[in-house]
């Protein structure tokens, strides 16, 4: 299963229910280039003069999240102070189609969300993601843009990528000893669509994808790109993010942070109000720190 084989990109919007209005939250089902619907939610900028400039940010969860998980929502929360956000599930988690292939035809995801972030008239779209999600938006910037596969719909701007893996197959501490467990065995899998809502495809990868480090050099300097790693991630140590920055030729910027662990959930709001600032190139006075 890869995405290398996949024709043009299109993207198709179909309604639902909530929003439809111009400056209104939307949620919508996106079909993939390769005909996956997934559950999207666009809210627009919180701020009548958007920091960003009329920015929108693509945010893509890590694995076993979704569009309506607590810490995804509040990431989104705290970038629509400066910038629209678009959040969706990937496939084969939440109310999404399809089944999750841990990284790889995920990049049509992305894609797609970016696409409808295009068509909403949004002409400067970045994106972030968390864990799995930041390797995908590291391949998604490598693959998509002019000239290459979806063209200019599906490009993104610029790029962050946090607490990201920088190779794939890595086992070298417990949670992601656990992770593979949950991937490649069948009670895993089955722990997986009961236990956290995401269905996982059962075959290994043919042929096995590009990988995160060797997407970095693809990207920049044409892309800007943010490396963000926390000093306490339990998954993926410091050897990753180090990694993606050393491919990056000092093209790229890389924050360590510390006492920092793993993905959205150990993102507080003041590392999501900076990122959000670093993508959309807003004033250093946008994305307040929410109040308690």
């Amino acid at each position: 299963m890869t995405s290398g084989t996949e024709g043009p990109f299109h993207s198709v919007v179909f309604p639902s229910s909530t929003g439809g209005r111009p400056g209104a939250t939307l949620r919508r089902f996106l079909r993939t280039s390769d005909g996956v619907l997934l559950d999207a939610r666009y809210d627009p900028c919180a701020a009548a003069r958007p920091a960003g400039g009329g920015t929108a940010i693509v945010v893509a969860h890590g694995f076993t999240g979704s569009v309506d998980r607590p810490a995804l929502r509040r990431a989104a929360r705290v970038l629509a102070r400066g910038a629209s956000v678009v959040t969706f599930s990937f496939r084969g988690h939440g109310r999404s189609g399809g089944r999750s292939t841990v990284g790889d035809r995920e990049v049509l995801d992305v894609a797609a969300a970016v696409a409808w972030a295009r068509e909403l008239g949004h002409d400067r779209v970045a994106t972030v993601g968390f864990s799995m999600g930041g390797s995908v938006v590291l391949r998604h910037a490598a693959l998509h843009g002019p000239g290459r596969e979806g063209g200019a719909q599906a490009r993104t701007d610029a790029v962050a990528s946090v607490s990201a893996p920088a190779r794939w197959y890595y086992r070298g501490t417990a949670p992601m000893r656990r992770v593979h467990w949950l991937i490649t065995r069948p009670a895993g899998r089955l722990v997986g669509r009961y236990g956290f809502r995401t269905r996982i495809h059962d075959r290994d990868w043919d042929p096995v994808p590009l990988s995160p480090v060797e997407a970095v050099p693809l990207i920049v300097p044409a892309v800007p790109l943010l490396v963000v790693h926390g000093d306490r991630d339990p998954y993926f140590p410091l050897d990753h993010p180090l990694a993606l920055a050393e491919a990056a030729g000092g093209a790229a910027e890389l924050w360590l942070e510390r006492g920092m662990g793993h993905a959205e959930n150990a993102a507080d709001d003041a590392l999501l109000g900076r990122i959000g600032r670093w993508l959309a190139a807003g004033p250093p006075d946008a994305w307040p720190m929410m109040e308690p």
